[in-house]
């Protein structure tokens, strides 16, 4: 059993099947990537994983208990965690200040601010945010705008935030989408370093072949809405249907 199981899931919208009979389980402590092109039901099937969206059929379970009719802040609450594609930080303020919203969700179980708690626990919030900033290095940053920053760093501040509530998974939606090379490169250090240095589990989906083959402990190809292959990222680059589908001969050969 994996730390997340996905059996049977199936979404229609009218007559269109977005996801067909979906099945995926995803190892604790391991790096599971999920590809195929545009309309192939990935963001579908990321959606009925963390309650935006329910599956008309199926069922889908993190560890042992069943995610379907929660709300996305229940599941939050969970252990899941979501990193979107666009990054999800507040632009008005600083990077300290994004950082410490989810460490008192953490504390308080949700992102409204208790005033007294905030005046007598600043401190150790503070130091908790801190030291997230210093593990994603971006303690130098604290004090600046978080609009002001790069993609790349967004998405660094945001990835913090996320492990600041401390989940055992992490989704992540084309976490490298409209960055520069050296972003990229970045971030796949940067996920490399959180995967061993916590205990946690890594669900990604993403177009780039290169963060996925620098990640993934296995991958899931999906195409129109149901799972073609799944397999370890060696044999996905020599199977022809991958190849021919969704690589391409020069991100195969990579």
């Amino acid at each position: 059993m994996g730390i997340l199981e996905v059996k049977n899931v199936g979404k229609r919208f009218g007559g269109l099947q977005a996801l067909g009979d979906v099945n995926l389980s995803v190892a604790e402590n391991s790096v599971h990537a999920i590809i195929g092109p545009n309309g192939a039901g990935k963001s579908t099937l990321l959606n009925c994983l963390v309650g935006k969206l329910i599956p008309d059929t199926g069922s889908v379970m993190f560890d042992g208990q069943s995610v379907l009719g929660r709300t996305p802040y229940e599941i939050n609450q969970m252990g899941i965690s979501r990193v979107f594609q666009t990054p999800e930080i507040f632009g008005d303020l600083t990077v300290m200040e994004n950082m410490m919203i989810p460490c008192f969700a953490r504390r308080d179980g949700s992102f409204k601010l208790n005033g007294i708690k905030a005046v007598t626990s600043e401190g150790e919030i503070r130091d908790k945010a801190e030291a997230m900033l210093k593990d994603m290095n971006m303690l130098e940053k604290r004090h600046m705008h978080s609009a002001s920053m790069s993609r790349g760093d967004k998405r660094r501040l945001e990835i913090g935030m996320c492990l600041a509530q401390e989940p055992r998974l992490l989704l992540l939606d084309e976490p490298t989408a409209g960055m520069a090379r050296a972003d990229t490169n970045n971030t796949i250090d940067l996920l490399k370093q959180i995967k061993e240095e916590r205990d946690i589990t890594i669900a990604i989906i993403e177009h780039d072949m290169h963060v996925v083959f620098s990640l993934a402990d296995r991958i899931t190809v999906l195409a129109q809405g149901t799972p073609l292959v799944e397999d370890t990222p060696d044999k996905i680059k020599g199977h022809p249907k991958v190849r021919e589908a969704y690589l391409g001969e020069s991100a195969a050969a990579a």
